[in-house]
């Protein structure tokens, strides 16, 4: 499985650097980790960061030393097989190993199947395409909504913001 690290978002300077937007913990560790890959495994670049800028981490990438070909680069997304990456902390999690996981209430009646983790800045909600159904719902990923997360059988256990015990839905009563 391919872990998706960062992209190359644009040239910087005419010897051939680029900017790159890294989505590792510490913007640097970009470089840490080996070799990365396009999507489908058919480039690998090797990566020297320099330092990290307003617009990205500055580095150089082996073969390239002029602007022309850091531009050819533009929007290559950078990837690393996801056995390459460290084991995560005990409350951590990669992303890729949640999404696709089966979404179950605490009963393990099926809720559906969790597809992304979104972050729109108050913090990380699991989206979950809810079973038999086209519509997402959006679940915080805290201990309090996924109290049980278990990597072997490949299921979360969520529960769903206002339900109740009779299987109706909480409402806010209406001001005014």
């Amino acid at each position: 499985m391919l872990i998706l690290l960062g992209h190359i978002s644009t040239a910087h300077g005419i010897r051939g650097e680029v900017v790159i937007k890294s989505h590792t913990d510490a913007p640097l560790d970009i470089g840490a980790y080996g070799p990365l890959s396009n999507k489908d495994g058919t480039q690998t670049y090797t990566i020297k960061p320099l330092r990290v800028a307003k617009k990205g981490v500055i580095a150089r990438i082996d073969g390239v030393t002029e602007r022309n070909g850091a531009e050819a680069l533009r929007g290559t997304e950078l990837y690393i097989e996801r056995d390459k990456l460290p084991e995560p902390d005990e409350d951590e999690v990669y992303h890729s190993d949640i999404i696709g996981m089966a979404a179950v209430g605490a009963d393990g009646a099926a809720i559906g199947e969790v597809i992304a983790i979104q972050n729109f800045g108050a913090g990380d909600l699991l989206e979950i395409r809810l079973a038999g159904k086209k519509r997402t719902e959006f679940v915080p990923f805290d201990d309090n909504f996924v109290p049980e997360i278990d990597f072997d059988a490949r299921r979360a256990q969520v529960v769903m913001p206002n339900d109740t015990t009779d299987g109706t839905e909480e409402t806010e009563p209406a001001e005014g």
